[in-house]
């Protein structure tokens, strides 16, 4: 049997109540698949930790995580701490300490789930944003200068470099490449960011050259949103910057009917470090603590966890019994349903221990 050590870090608002959800789930899926076993380590880092120390985790944390396989994190953010400290303090730490520059963000429409947009349904969106996510505009170089003066100046660079817009195009050609459709969309800003966004565009002319099989067309990023909610079946795999990426997958999330079904990994694809699986929806505080919030995204970055691993069929298996269930109307408020978040799990988990594949 192989063993996989997991380090959950739930954190702050419903980060501990999908991170136990999805911990359940991965235990029903360990005991019917027979040949895999999680050993996970829980850690108290997140809002909490810093009211009380400071820090949102120890100055040695990423040293910590380091001999694990994979990160199972939560959400980060609270309405006492501001949103600067809480991502600094602990997420973003991760995510470039560990080199995680491929974030990876699958959106579709699940069985049972209604998207906003008409006459759009499962199959009709069927996407995977990737989202470069070590440099870019999250890169935390800038500054403030003259503060609470009149004159006072704040800068935010976003830095693109070769290497980091080379390696993040590559991953989403060859993402492209492995997908029914071979169809990739470049998204920048170059008719207004002159600099790194042409070389943006430029690179990715380069690297299509090594991937003649896929097709790619390019879209500056306002008019992405348009396609995206206009003609959502012609597009497949895309490729965007930190913050575009970020923006978009969010907008692509409500279109698949909520935040709640959104799921993320923060992958090192070369496998020096551990990567990171967290659901997008954020931590949610307007609903904390109500039982009401939705583990499907949860469950999906378990499967993306457990694709990682190398046990395809076992994340095969966890998305089957997402999608029976969600099919059957099991689901929390905010996709139409009225189950609380414990009772789609339990119909999840007991999905995964009847299947007879």
């Amino acid at each position: 049997m192989k063993h996989y050590k997991i380090a959950a870090i739930p954190a702050d608002g419903i980060g501990p109540e999908v991170i136990a959800a999805g911990l359940q789930a991965l235990d029903a899926l360990a005991r019917r698949d027979g040949g895999f076993a999680l050993d996970v380590t829980q850690f108290d880092w997140g809002s909490e930790r810093y009211r009380q120390t400071g820090a949102m985790m120890p100055a040695d944390g990423t040293a910590q995580l380091r001999a694990f396989d994979a990160i199972f994190f939560g959400a980060v953010g609270a309405p006492d701490v501001p949103d600067h400290i809480t991502l600094w303090g602990l997420r973003l730490p991760i995510c470039q300490g560990f080199d995680q520059y491929a974030n990876v963000r699958p959106t579709r429409i699940l069985p049972g789930i209604v998207s906003p947009l008409a006459n759009i349904g499962p199959g009709d969106l069927d996407w995977v944003i990737v989202r470069e996510n070590s440099e870019g505009e999250y890169s935390g170089h800038g500054g403030r200068a003259h503060k609470g003066l009149p004159e006072e100046v704040g800068t935010e660079v976003a830095i693109f470099t070769r290497v980091g817009v080379t390696r993040i195009m590559r991953y989403a050609f060859q993402l492209a490449q492995s997908r029914p459709r071979k169809f990739l969309t470049v998204v920048t800003k170059s008719n207004a960011q002159r600099f790194g966004m042409v070389m943006w565009d430029e690179i990715a002319a380069e690297v299509a050259q090594d991937f003649p099989d896929v097709t790619w067309d390019k879209m500056l990023v306002d008019a992405m949103t348009v396609r995206m909610v206009k003609n959502p079946r012609s597009l497949d795999t895309i490729v965007a910057t930190n913050l575009h990426a970020d923006i978009l997958s969010d907008l692509a999330g409500a279109l698949a009917g909520s935040l709640g079904v959104a799921p993320t990994a923060n992958i090192d694809p070369e496998r020096r470090y551990p990567s990171m699986f967290e659901p997008i929806h954020g931590s949610a505080f307007d609903i904390t603590g109500k039982g009401i919030a939705n583990p499907v995204a949860t469950f999906w970055t378990a499967a993306q966890m457990l694709d990682h691993l190398g046990e395809p069929a076992a994340a095969q298996r966890m998305m089957r019994a997402v999608e029976k269930v969600c099919a059957e109307s099991v689901m929390t408020p905010d996709v139409g349903g009225t189950a609380t978040t414990q009772e789609v799990t339990d119909a999840v988990c007991e999905a995964i221990r009847a299947e007879n594949i």
